[in-house]
């Protein structure tokens, strides 16, 4: 406590320094956004205080809801910190192979490091994660000539980056399988619906209901040999998921025409990222539908590139399947590398970089049922319990539409969405885990 008292103090000097070069408005606005935030960190953390009431922190601020529930998801990282995962044996094993490979941008310091000891990471979230906000918001301000005191609000308490977005996501399904999770079982059981990141029962149960997921080869074993070697080396076996081995066997699929024609002739199958909210098995929350799809992201692959984790991420507007502006997100995945690294996003791009193709503009060919649809239709099948899901879908050729896998612990990958719609179900979701298992 002692530390976390001294950390508050040299942040709060730190402020106080700030606000004498910044104008006296500028400066009254960041002085109660940070009193704002660690009255919420009181509440959550050390006071224990619920979520459900903890509305009046939020009192006059326009995006109410939103910040609720940005500042409550990073609480919850603390609060489920040795809570069992559905992935791992704790929420911090998790973080740390998650955080392994992305760096805030121009530290080159993977962020697993901030899930070593439950102490760093306390110390990150009460002094250091408010001093990034501010750092961030003067270089916004920098750049786009933004008042600095607005920016640091978003920063601080209501952050649109991807990383802000896909963590409070993740903590949703943590927070959420938790509360849902049968009791009285062995650590690794009871996470029904969650059970589908496993990518063989994925598959098995989506072969067993009809999901059009990416095909199998129907082999019980295989022998690949290295064509030059001898001698016993150079020969493996593998034996099929589907005989009850270890490997999930595939043919390597292939870019339908219509998606090949929007990318380098050596491109990667390319996915669509499609992201959807349940509201099934949830009394609590009336819609016309039981699955919505959130947002979409096309992947566009880069030449040469064996996956499209190395690719250009164009934004689809899901009502008409029109690709939009596209970005990456590759400036947060720098590890050991601090100069020349861009704080922000590279400027929208409209065509394809390899290739110069304009992509921003065309349309995806009857988008709604071959993408869309089968997201939401897995999302029924597969996994309703689950409040929401990121699925990638492939137009694969001689195959059409194919789901190769479902992330729960989700990422919008910069794809636009309802914010209105999104945070309110989020903050009815955390409403719904804390009146199953308050932390």
């Amino acid at each position: 406590m002692l530390m976390l008292v001294v950390s508050s103090l040299a942040w709060l000097s730190a402020v106080s320094m700030g606000v004498l070069v910044l104008s006296s408005r500028g400066g009254r606005a960041i002085a109660l956004d940070t009193v704002t935030y660690y009255r919420a960190l009181v509440h959550y953390l050390v006071k224990g205080g619920r979520y459900e009431g903890s509305e009046r922190l939020f009192e006059g601020y326009e995006e109410a809801t939103r910040i609720r529930v940005s500042v409550f998801s990073l609480c919850l990282a603390l609060k489920l910190w040795d809570e069992p995962h559905y992935r791992k044996s704790s929420y911090a094993a998790d973080v740390r192979d998650n955080f392994r490979n992305v760096a805030l941008p121009g530290t080159g310091v993977p962020l697993s490091v901030l899930a070593m000891h439950k102490v760093i990471a306390w110390s990150f979230v009460w002094l250091a994660y408010p001093a990034c906000c501010l750092a961030a918001a003067i270089a916004d301000s920098r750049r786009t000539r933004r008042a600095a005191h607005v920016s640091f609000r978003e920063q601080l308490l209501a952050p649109r980056d991807w990383f802000s977005l896909w963590r409070i996501n993740s903590r949703l399904s943590a927070y959420h399988s938790l509360a849902t999770r049968a009791r009285h079982v062995a650590p690794e059981e009871g996470w029904h619906d969650y059970g589908m990141e496993n990518k063989w029962l994925f598959l098995e149960k989506g072969l067993k209901l009809g999901v059009p997921v990416s095909p199998i080869l129907d082999v019980p074993k295989l022998c690949i040999k290295h064509r030059n070697e001898e001698g016993g080396m150079g020969i493996h076996f593998y034996e099929n998921a589907l005989n009850g081995g270890d490997w999930i066997v595939q043919e390597v699929l292939s870019n339908e025409d219509s998606i090949a024609e929007l990318l380098p002739g050596d491109a990667p199958l390319s996915t669509f990222r499609v992201m959807t909210a349940s509201m099934m098995g949830r009394h609590d929350l009336k819609h016309t539908q039981d699955v919505v799809a959130l947002s979409c992201v096309f992947r566009a692959g880069r030449a040469g590139a064996r996956t499209d984790h190395k690719s250009v991420l164009f934004d689809v507007d899901c009502a008409t399947g029109e690709i939009l502006a596209g970005t990456t997100n590759s400036h947060w995945y720098q590890i050991g590398k601090i100069a020349g690294v861009p704080w922000g996003p590279p400027k929208p791009m409209l065509d394809h970089p390899d290739t110069g193709t304009r992509l921003a503009g065309k349309r995806i060919p009857d988008f709604r049922k071959r993408v869309l649809d089968v997201a939401v239709k897995a999302h029924q099948a597969l996994l309703p319990r689950v409040p929401i899901a990121g699925w990638d879908v492939v137009l694969a050729k001689g195959h059409g539409p194919c789901l190769l896998e479902v992330n729960l612990s989700c990422n919008f990958f910069r794809g636009s969405f309802d914010p209105h719609f999104y945070f309110d179900f989020v903050d009815k979701c955390f409403l719904f885990c804390e009146a199953r298992k308050p932390l």
